[in-house]
């Protein structure tokens, strides 16, 4: 008999959900959720581990590559795309692959996620290289599509990190660092888009975030690289800046105009009173460090 996934079980702790007066079906949702950010917090020491490898690997022009099928897939696409507005994280260094290609995003493919040389071609196609970190994710921890894929970025010498809900999954094995994220049973069973994908989402927010603040896209903790591309973030960078210099912000809009509205390089010329161009190569010469580029 085929082992059941955890994952896929029925809970035993809420067989009668559907009786559920409507208060009492959302504390119990509520409640089941909240035990995703325990799973995460028991695998931080791995993820940690995947944070100082990838760190290096980033740093020498490698890129981000997130791999997966349906809600995981998408996961990983949503991590990707929101660095470049956060961090100023080039999009071509982010790239998620997903299992039935675009068209996959609002509609599930049949078929696509159980397709193992897919996974592999699909990767190829990007040319993964030795400085790449590549992200397979999989609730399952056993998708086809995500293996191959994972395999084939592994051969190419990349960094694979895997990603599961199932302990001792074939994605996390076969990862160079696996990250088990034991959600259990869902409320609702064998839907991952519960407490399996609540815990995904908070593993990829830690690590991507940890990575760019590695990568000194963070002073304190205040966000000195975003794109300011719109009204709201025109105004988010002025605060930025009045917050990380204690200026006023009519100071700190005067400075960022100066530079073009890089959040960095108007905290260096209001702090060391320089202008924008010495300030600029400051920021160059520092690698994108703040505190470094403030010293002596």
């Amino acid at each position: 008999m085929r082992k059941v996934l955890t994952t896929e079980r029925p809970s035993l702790e809420h067989a009668q959900l559907d009786t559920y007066s409507v208060g009492a079906l959302v504390a119990a949702l509520i409640e089941d959720q909240a035990r995703a950010a325990q799973a995460v917090a028991l695998a931080s020491a791995d993820i940690a581990r995947a944070v100082e490898a990838a760190v290096p690997r980033i740093k020498a022009g490698g890129r981000l590559i997130y791999i997966g099928a349906g809600t995981s897939g998408r996961l990983g696409l949503l991590d990707s795309v929101e660095l470049y507005p956060t961090f100023a994280w080039p999009s071509e260094r982010a790239l998620a692959l997903l299992a039935g290609g675009p068209g996959a995003i609002y509609r599930a493919v049949e078929g696509a996620e159980d397709n193992d040389p897919q996974g592999a071609a699909d990767i190829l196609k990007l040319l993964p290289t030795a400085n790449d970190v590549v992200i397979a994710l999989a609730a399952s921890g056993t998708t086809p599509y995500v293996l191959g894929a994972m395999r084939a970025a592994s051969a190419a010498h990349a960094l694979t990190i895997g990603m599961a809900n199932n302990a001792d999954s074939l994605v996390c094995a076969q990862a160079e660092i696996g990250i088990t994220l034991d959600t259990g049973a869902e409320m609702v069973s064998g839907s991952t888009r519960l407490k399996a994908g609540t815990a995904q989402k908070i593993a990829l927010n830690t690590l991507s975030t940890a990575i760019m603040v590695r990568l000194h896209k963070v002073y304190g903790n205040l966000m000195v690289d975003l794109v300011p591309t719109n009204a709201k973030l025109l105004t988010r960078a002025i605060r930025l800046t009045a917050l990380a210099t204690g200026a006023d912000e009519a100071v700190a809009e005067t400075a960022l105009k100066a530079c073009r509205f890089r959040v960095k390089v108007a905290i260096v010329m209001i702090l060391r009173g320089i202008d924008a161009d010495a300030a600029l190569r400051r920021i160059n010469e520092s690698d994108g460090d703040v505190r470094a580029a403030l010293k002596d």
